[in-house]
């Protein structure tokens, strides 16, 4: 027995027996060590291999979950996305500490299988003692277990930081982990770590609520309209006679009652309308934010969703556009711009936590995503929007002027300079948001000029002694690889550091699971106040396309497609051939009175190759083709038959 084993153990015996008066844990972690001795009779130093289910009854854990599964990979796609070549895992569990998804990086399988994260393996706390994923499901709270803090001496290399996930009747359904199998940063620096495991849970409990009750009548309410959407809104669902049957904890908190007080209450009993006057607002209105006030006068802004469970069988067909479905904030808002895309909208709640902090913000992702938008609207978010708001695209000024143009200048610096001199854009962003697009384009000598700004808090302009206090809020942005510019020198390590704060990605439009809404929006934003329809071929059409120019490209389309229809109606023929599959030439193309069977003859082709391409990239998970293509499930099966595709079975995750 080495050393540091004996060591480790010794500092556990101290805390049981409550001699330790130095370097105690925290009392989590001292709680979970006294259950492992006292109730478990785990032995610390024992040699302990963890134990692993066979395939089939990993299987039978993973269908008890079923749609909760769904929802739940859909978010650790997009949390792992955010700290990919970290060396950590992400992992989910049921609620008796079995691993049911996991995604690391390929490189890293071997590790974690050999320190027992695997699928199938149970890291329940009476199992292997003190751990992140079993001292959640014990304590029912977000907590990180950092190396020497595990019970088992083997895992005490091991850092850990996980979270519990409830349910709609706030019963305790899994964890979400994201775990090292050799960090080497401190505890502290676990923070972050945990913060996004915390969010992350709490994105999928709002998904999951939602699925649950999609059938039932479900108030999304909050204080703040702008929030209606988020992760943060309060979830109330309720049946036809008004009766609640489940809250998320957003309503409790914001109703000041506790959950199980607030199941089995009629809806208007706490709020100050009838129930006849709040369905007739979603039936008249079903697209408007109303605001109502509780019993005890408080103001909230709500949208009733309850579009699933409304009989269709009496209703005349409908044009796309014309299907109803949630209102989504105005598309210059966070949340608008966010959408009902699970990866945005978690960069939506990461920024909403340090945008007023003085953390630096990074954002990367394909050119034409957004990222001006939204930096836009972080500032608007922001305690500076009624600060000045400057944006300078480093790719598109001459290397010759974007000194003076980010610095400014003092008269005489150089031939040619203003006699007033001039203020750099730096300057011009004082005390509100600076944003950098394409940042790794800037020249290295101007890389040591920002990174001194930055560090200095002070612009020194061209020609000038006297340095000039800043304060800024930098918003920086790129579509290139910075980690492979900094590996050739291209871009100073040290400024990659101080300007990612935070890093977050902007999916690429294909990528966005939200793309019908996200059309559906845009093409309101850019019909010029309009009321344009789309027909459901022509929607289609726009779904399955790639879209390389991404957001940007998708504007121009519709902008193009609105002032080209007749009668506010825009339909195949009015998008570009490249999207549609049809020639300029092809009659089908001009006139609307084909017969749709043979309109469809160029787009059906299309369409099958796309929903294929999308079913293998999902590994023929019906449920997550489906919402990723926007679709409800019977939608995607129906398209499937149309196209006489087969189902298949998928691998086990």
């Amino acid at each position: 027995m080495s050393d540091e084993t004996t060591a480790h153990a010794e500092h556990i015996l101290s805390v049981v027996q409550g001699t330790r008066t130095e370097s105690s844990p925290e009392a989590s972690i001292a709680r979970s060590w006294i259950r492992c001795v006292n109730n478990y009779g785990i032995d610390a130093v024992h040699f302990h291999q963890t134990q692993v289910l066979e395939q089939i009854r990993l299987r039978e854990h993973q269908q008890r979950l079923d749609d909760f599964l769904d929802i739940a990979r859909i978010e650790m796609n997009g949390l792992y996305q955010r700290i990919a070549g970290s060396g950590f895992a992400v992992i989910l569990t049921d609620g008796d500490g079995v691993i049911v998804n996991w995604i690391c990086d390929a490189n890293l399988s071997g590790p974690f299988k050999q320190v027992g994260l695997w699928p199938g393996a149970i890291w329940d706390e009476e199992n292997e003692g003190t751990n992140g994923i079993g001292t959640a499901l014990i304590e029912q709270q977000a907590l990180t277990v950092h190396r020497d803090e595990h019970f088992r001496s083997r895992h005490t290399q091991l850092t850990c930081s996980a979270a519990p996930i409830f349910g709609p009747r706030n019963q305790l359904l899994a964890v979400l982990d994201i775990s090292s199998v050799s960090s080497q940063d401190s505890r502290q620096s676990q923070f972050h770590t945990l913060a996004l495991a915390a969010l992350s849970a709490r994105m999928i409990e709002h998904g999951f609520f939602l699925r649950v009750f999609r059938q039932q009548w479900i108030l999304r309410f909050h204080h703040q309209p702008e929030l209606i959407g988020g992760s943060n809104e309060g979830l109330l669902a309720f049946d036809d006679g008004g009766h609640i049957l489940a809250t998320n904890q957003s309503a409790a908190d914001q109703l000041r009652q506790p959950r199980h007080r607030l199941v089995g209450q009629r809806v208007d009993f706490l709020f100050a309308i009838t129930l006849e006057t709040l369905l007739g607002n979603a039936s008249g209105q079903p697209k408007t934010l109303w605001p109502i006030t509780d019993k005890t006068g408080h103001r909230f802004f709500t949208l009733l969703y309850g579009t699933e469970r409304r009989s269709s069988k009496n209703r005349p067909p409908r044009l796309a556009a014309e299907e109803t479905e949630p209102l989504l904030p105005p598309m210059k808002t966070l949340e608008g711009l966010a959408g009902r895309d699970p990866l945005m909208a978690y960069n939506v709640d990461c920024v909403r936590r340090v945008m007023n902090k003085r953390v630096n913000i990074l954002l990367t992702g394909e050119t034409g995503t957004g990222k001006e938008a939204f930096t836009k609207a972080i500032h608007d978010a922001s305690a500076r929007a009624d600060k000045p708001f400057v944006a300078v695209n480093c790719a598109s000024i001459p290397e010759t002027l974007i000194e003076s143009e980010l610095f400014g200048y003092k008269y005489g610096a150089f031939t040619g300079a203003r006699q007033e001199g001039r203020r750099g854009k730096i300057l011009q962003a004082h005390g509100g948001t600076l944003f950098l697009d394409e940042i790794g384009d800037m020249p290295p000598p101007l890389q040591t000029r920002l990174l001194r700004v930055l560090e200095e808090k002070e612009v020194l302009p061209l020609g000038s002694d006297t340095p000039v206090p800043v304060d800024i809020f930098l918003i920086s942005a790129t579509h290139r690889n910075l980690r492979e510019h900094m590996a050739s020198g291209a871009f100073r390590e040290d400024l990659y550091y101080r300007l990612n704060g935070l890093e977050l990605r902007l999916p690429a439009l294909r990528e966005r699971s939200d793309r019908l809404s996200l059309i559906r929006s845009l093409l309101a934003a850019e019909s010029d106040g309009m009321s344009v329809r789309i027909t459901e071929d022509a929607l289609m059409a726009l779904n399955a396309y790639s879209w390389p120019g991404n957001i940007r490209q998708l504007r121009n389309v519709l902008r193009t497609a609105a002032a080209l229809c007749d009668e506010q109606c825009i339909r195949l023929e009015n998008l570009p051939a490249e999207i549609t599959g049809l020639k300029p030439h092809d009659p089908m193309w001009r006139s609307v009175a084909i017969p749709s069977d043979m309109a469809m003859g160029g787009l059906a082709h299309a369409e099958r190759e796309a929903l294929l391409r999308q079913l293998e990239r999902h590994g023929w998970n019906i449920t997550n083709t489906a919402a990723h293509l926007g679709f409800s499930r019977n939608t995607l099966y129906r398209k499937m038959r149309k196209h006489g595709i087969q189902p298949r079975e998928y691998p086990t995750p």
